[in-house]
C-alpha cells in the first residue's frame, strides 16, 4: 500500500529500501557478504542483484575477516562499501580488522587516508530460538573503540533513516539490526532517501518519575513497562531510545535524569561490562546530586546465551517492572 510516497514496510524491507536508494544514487556503492546475492538469510538484499548487477551486489567467501578487510580496501579506494555480516555473533573473526584497521585508519595516516565510507550491517539480538550463536548483542565490545560509530534502530522508520546516515557518515559505522523485529512491525516509511542524525537519542515518551533507557528490541519491552507503571503504580516514566551507542548522547539522558531523579537501563547483553555500565557511570558523575535512588541495570546474565532457558535469561517486562518498583520505593 503506497500513500504520498510512503510504503508500508517492516524492518527488513526498510533496510532493502535504504540500500536500493544508495545503489541508485551512488554509482560507487557496492554491497557484499555471505549470501547477499540471492537476498540474504533475512531477505534484506532481495532483488538488488537483479536490479544493479552482480558487480555491485555479490557474495563473498565464508570469511568475516576477509569481508571486512575487503570493505576497508574498497572504502579506501573510494567506493561506498556496505558489508553484511550474516549474524552479529560472527563479527568476532573480523574484530581485528574493525578495531585495529578500520577504526584507526584515519588516525594512523594523519587524515591522509580513511575508510569512512565503510558500513558494516549485522542482524543482532535474541530471536526466540537462536541459542548461543545467533542471539548475541556485541555492541559493548565496539563501544570501547574510538574511530567507529555503532548504531541500533528500534523500528522500520528509524532503521532506514539511521542506516542512510551511517552510509553517508565519513567514519566507519557498525549498524546492528534487531533480527526479531525484521518481520514484526509494519510502519509507513518514505520510499525516498532521508536521514536521522546519529548520536542523538530520542525521547519517545515524556515523564516525571523515572527515566528508562534502552535501544533496539528492548525499547518495546520498556514501552510496555512504562504503561504498566502508569496503570498499576501511577508512576510516570520517561522513555529514551539511545539509537547510537558510540558516540552516545549523554546530554539527553542526563537532562532527563536531572528531571526524574531515577534511572533504569536495560539491554539483552550480559550485565558485566555491558553498555549500561558506561551510561550508569556517566550519569552518576553528571547527576549525582539529582539521584533519588541508585541507578538500576536490568540486563542479561553473565552466561552464554541459553536455548531453552531464553525466557529466563532475557530482561523481560516483569524484571524491568520490578526494578521500577524498587526505584520508586527506595
Amino acid at each position: 500500500v503506497r500513500r504520498n510516497g510512503l510504503w508500508k514496510m517492516n524492518l527488513f524491507q526498510s533496510v532493502t529500501s535504504a540500500l536500493d536508494n544508495t545503489l541508485a544514487s551512488d554509482p560507487t556503492a557496492v554491497i557484499f557478504g555471505e549470501d547477499v546475492a540471492f537476498g540474504g538469510v533475512f531477505r534484506c538484499t532481495v532483488g538488488l542483484r537483479d536490479k544493479y548487477g552482480k558487480d555491485r551486489v555479490f557474495n563473498t567467501p565464508l570469511c568475516e575477516q576477509g569481508i571486512v578487510g575487503f570493505g576497508i580496501g574498497a572504502a579506501v579506494a573510494g567506493a561506498t562499501a556496505i558489508a553484511e555480516i550474516q549474524f552479529a555473533d560472527y563479527i568476532y573473526p573480523a574484530f581485528d580488522q574493525i578495531v585495529n584497521e578500520a577504526a584507526k585508519y584515519r588516525y594512523r595516516s594523519g587524515n591522509l587516508f580513511d575508510c569512512g565510507n565503510l558500513t558494516i550491517r549485522a542482524p543482532w539480538g535474541c530471536v526466540g530460538h537462536g541459542s548461543l550463536y545467533h542471539s548475541q548483542s556485541p555492541e559493548a565490545f565496539f563501544a570501547h573503540c574510538p574511530g567507529i560509530k555503532v548504531v541500533i534502530p528500534r523500528g522500520p522508520v528509524q532503521c532506514k533513516g539511521l542506516l542512510l546516515s551511517c552510509i553517508a557518515d565519513q567514519n566507519p559505522c557498525i549498524f546492528f539490526e534487531p533480527k526479531i523485529l525484521y518481520r514484526a512491525a509494519v510502519e509507513q516509511v518514505p520510499t525516498e532517501a532521508y536521514t536521522i542524525p546519529l548520536s542523538q537519542a530520542e525521547v519517545i515518551q515524556e515523564g516525571s518519575d523515572v527515566t528508562l533507557v534502552a535501544w533496539g528490541t528492548q525499547i518495546h519491552v520498556l514501552r510496555e513497562v512504562a504503561n504498566m507503571a502508569q496503570e498499576k503504580l501511577g508512576v510516570s516514566c520517561e522513555l529514551i531510545d539511545l539509537q547510537t551507542i558510540l558516540p552516545w548522547d549523554t546530554e539527553t539522558v542526563c537532562k532527563s535524569v536531572a528531571k526524574t531523579g531515577r534511572l533504569l537501563i536495560s539491554h539483552e547483553a550480559p550485565i558485566t561490562g555491558g553498555f549500561a555500565a558506561e551510561i550508569s557511570s556517566t550519569v552518576q558523575e553528571e547527576c549525582f546530586l539529582n539521584l533519588e535512588a541508585p541507578i538500576a541495570r536490568v540486563c542479561g546474565y553473565d552466561t552464554p546465551f541459553p536455548h531453552i532457558f531464553e525466557p529466563f535469561y532475557i530482561p523481560d517486562k516483569w524484571k524491568c517492572f520490578d526494578a521500577v518498583k524498587k526505584l520508586i520505593s527506595y
